[in-house]
């Protein structure tokens, strides 16, 4: 129905909008995006390299879903799932670390995740993965490890998703203060248990949790990834409510921004610039999403909300999840794509 719905709004946007004719759709698109609030027409100020990264020999990119930069800037983190787009009874290390040339230089990670998901590095240069599946042996975990692959500390219970405090249920993305270590986690995944917020403290603790299913101020539908900016306010990109909603650390609903598309992934850079990826706005499959919005990373101020550059997918209105779901940013300022579909990890240069 939505999309019989989208087809027929594009129609009339062809038809009743002065000056578009069946010969401008692109025009259309541009009317049908800014009524949302979003742009397609953004400065596009980075050359794009596809399939960056050498793998070794033999060896295929899984679905790529998540970059991390070291804090001392000596290489990043990308997690990938393995063969295709899982990692169960898989024995390929999702974890690898690159450095800024591309070179393979370590992995880890292998028999610990199902489907490893979004990430974050802490200000000491320790890894957190989460895991956004389960089955009885695994899964609905995150893990936080050191430098070298040592786990350092779990959340949630090992091939158990659930409600509550020691449970967690196909946990999304997770960032921690820099402050004092608290960590807060994005829980759960589409047409899971839970759609909340968790907050531990820096060992573990259960503190609070915030959130329920829903289109209001504080409610959410699916919590696909969270960023911190430099207050410490927390940005949650609330995917099939196409928006990022801000709370600050107590769960108070702040603000919620539209103008950045449908968030799959966000990054948020130490001056406050704010990047989103958007891997699956363009037509409505029934998922609720933007239609006539093209597919990639938009880049703004985490102040203000302004909206100042966009990377456009290589398929941008193409009906499947296409666009890069992960995004991050190295200390020189590149942006890297973790495309899950294609198996690619794609690194945006500036022009």
């Amino acid at each position: 129905m939505r999309s019989i719905q989208s087809l027929v709004a594009c129609i009339l946007l062809l038809v009743i909008v002065p000056g578009i004719g069946f010969g401008t759709l692109a025009q259309a698109q541009i009317v049908a995006a800014e009524a949302h609030g979003v742009r397609n027409d953004l400065p596009r100020p980075y050359a794009t390299q596809r399939d960056w990264g050498k793998l070794p020999a033999g060896t295929p990119w899984a679905a790529v879903t998540a970059i991390e930069p070291s804090p001392d800037g000596r290489f990043i983190y990308v997690i990938h799932r393995c063969l295709n787009n899982s990692c169960e009874g898989r024995s390929e290390h999702p974890i690898l670390q690159f450095d800024y040339d591309g070179n393979l230089i370590s992995s880890f990670g292998a028999g610990l995740f199902v489907f490893p998901h979004g990430a974050a590095v802490d200000s000491a240069g320790n890894l957190w993965v989460t895991d956004a599946r389960g089955n009885d042996q695994l899964g609905h975990q995150v893990f936080k490890f050191d430098a070298a692959g040592t786990v350092l500390m779990t959340l949630g219970q090992k091939g158990q998703g659930g409600s509550g405090p020691a449970l967690l249920q196909q946990p999304n993305d997770v960032v921690i203060d820099p402050a004092d270590g608290d960590i807060f986690v994005a829980d759960s995944h589409r047409g899971g248990l839970n759609n909340r917020i968790v907050h531990f403290a820096a060992d573990g603790t259960y503190i609070k949790q915030w959130g329920s299913k829903g289109a209001g101020p504080g409610q959410l539908s699916e919590p696909h990834a969270i960023a911190m900016d430099s207050q410490g306010r927390l940005f949650v990109g609330d995917r099939e409510n196409n928006r990022i909603q801000i709370f600050n650390q107590a769960g108070e609903f702040i603000d919620e921004w539209r103008q950045f598309g449908r968030p799959s992934g966000l990054f948020i850079t130490p001056d406050d610039m704010l990047y989103v990826a958007d891997s699956e706005s363009g037509p409505d499959t029934g998922a609720n999403e933007l239609s006539g919005i093209m597919k990639g990373i938009r880049i703004g101020s985490a102040v203000d909300g302004s909206v100042t550059a966009f990377i456009e997918d290589l398929e941008p209105l193409r009906d499947d999840h296409s666009g890069a779901e992960g995004v991050g940013v190295d200390a020189r300022g590149n942006v890297y794509g973790a495309v899950v579909r294609r198996q690619m990890l794609e690194r945006h240069v500036r022009n």
